[in-house]
């Protein structure tokens, strides 16, 4: 049996995702006794296999983008022939070096999360957590090894994460049919890319490869990419996407993908081929709840696996909390922190602030980026928040001009009588830095009279939504 203080709140933690670390410090900064379960590294796939490597490859996605359109800024690049003569040089991608660098970045932030949980005080256990009564957790090697350990808890703290879903239709291989954490063992980049599924995860692969020069053909089995977000912005990258050269097929399902030799081959619901050299599989991931013991002390579950929480975090049971991907709420890495810092809050007494979809932020991290919080304008069309919607489009913006982008527009929701700002949607590169100021709005409920009484520096992106909450003012009579 682990070592731990009885005369503690005794908090166990299961996986070290961003829900798990962050309620594990949470937990020791408030003066509980800690102990944090993790199987394959702190920091969950988030940091190692997710959301870290995947931005990081977009990132130098954008780099390669910003080198190809730097002639319309009267930026050009040359090199010198035998001659002297200036010729153009071909932009390459070394895959090998760049997926090394992403693996690095991952290492090097869950080391970073590993230092903190030890400073904070947070015992940490490597192995497998399975929940075996109420109140106590074993503690095997790996996922079906000896066990090794067990600990007590009076308050636990599940955040497993989810994993990425397979079809027996399309069996990913790891060298040519993969999966989102199977990209970054490539050593080359692909000829084809065939990308299934059009949500965030295949949109935002399909961006990064086809910036960085890949021809991507991406199957949607939707009448449109980008089914789950604002309508006008998923047309705005649609358009990008085939400005760009991307095979965009939707409204069609890919019924298998296999592999012939060195190419994929993926057969489409009316009967047609795909050929490419790889295949990633986007189809949405199932949460890593199997093996958990959740049966042992009744947590309720969905028929997905997903466990049930309330806006606490706090499952059927009153000490058991869910927290991230494995939770039936937004499966997003900043919703997972705070429902972890929420759970133990709520565990131990502490003032908690209920988690509300109606502020909750998150960003596609397309090119360019779709930033959302708050209410949306099919809310809004469908009658379930009352309200009105005004969209402005950057091509007008003077900074747009000067950075020679074209693409992306601010659209306000704001209420009817007193015009408070309920949600917005931004699209634009880095839109995931100008959001913070609506987020900031809908939290304080300021209006847009509040907002357009602003000062936004001229030039900037930001001065589209200053101008955009002007042109939503309304004369009080």
């Amino acid at each position: 049996m682990a070592a731990q203080n009885s005369d503690k709140h005794r908090i166990v933690v299961i996986g070290g995702g961003p829900g798990g670390y962050e309620s594990a410090i949470a937990g020791a900064q408030l003066g509980a006794d800690v102990t944090l379960i993790e199987r394959t590294g702190i920091g969950g796939s988030a940091v190692l296999t997710d959301v870290v490597p995947s931005k990081a490859l977009i990132a130098s996605a954008e780099a390669a983008v910003s080198i190809q359109d730097a002639d319309e800024l009267g930026i050009q690049f040359f090199v010198r022939d035998d001659n002297e003569k200036p010729r153009r040089p071909e932009i390459a991608v070394n895959l090998g070096k760049l997926n090394q660098r992403l693996l690095r970045l991952a290492q090097n932030q869950s080391d970073d999360i590993r230092r903190q949980l030890k400073d904070a005080g947070v015992r940490i256990i490597e192995g497998h957590g399975r929940i075996v009564a109420d109140g106590e957790v074993a503690i095997t090697a790996g996922t079906a090894g000896e066990e090794f350990d067990r600990v007590e808890y009076d308050s636990l703290v599940i955040s497993v994460g989810a994993s990425p879903r397979e079809l027996d239709s399309a069996k990913p291989d790891g060298e040519r049919i993969l999966t989102w954490k199977q990209l970054y063992d490539l050593e080359s980049l692909p000829q084809h890319l065939i990308v299934v599924g059009s949500g965030v995860t295949g949109a935002e692969f399909a961006s990064a490869y086809n910036a960085l020069g890949v021809e991507v053909t991406l199957i949607s089995s939707r009448d449109r990419v980008l089914p789950g977000e604002d309508t006008d912005a998923a047309d705005v990258i649609e358009e990008v996407f085939m400005r760009n050269g991307m095979n965009v097929l939707s409204q069609t399902r890919a019924e298998s993908v296999v592999r012939e030799g060195d190419e994929v081959v993926a057969t489409l619901s009316d009967g047609t081929e795909v050929r490419g050299t790889h295949c990633l599989m986007a189809v949405g991931s199932i949460p890593n709840t199997a093996d958990l013991g959740l049966e042992k002390i009744g947590v309720k579950t969905t028929d997905s696996g997903h466990i049930v929480v309330n806006r606490v975090a706090r499952t059927s049971l009153p000490n058991v909390y869910a927290a991230g991907d494995c939770s039936d709420f937004l499966p997003l890495a900043s919703v997972a922190s705070t429902q972890g810092r929420t759970a133990v809050f709520h565990a131990l007494g502490d003032q908690v602030h209920p988690i509300s979809r109606r502020n909750v932020a998150s960003n596609v991290f397309t090119y360019p980026e779709i930033a959302t919080v708050g209410w949306q304008e099919k809310d809004v069309r469908e009658q379930i928040r009352s309200g009105r919607v005004y969209k402005l489009d950057l091509a007008g913006n003077p900074r747009a001009k000067m950075q020679g982008f074209r693409d992306g527009f601010v659209k306000l929701i704001a209420g009817n009588n007193l015009g408070t700002i309920i949600g917005g949607v931004i699209v634009a590169p880095r839109a995931s830095e100008l959001l913070l100021a609506l987020s900031i709005a809908i939290e304080q409920r300021l209006t847009v009279d509040e907002i357009a009484d602003s000062w936004a520096v001229y030039p900037s992106l930001s001065g589209s939504m200053v101008d955009a909450a002007r042109a939503m003012h309304r004369r009080i009579e």
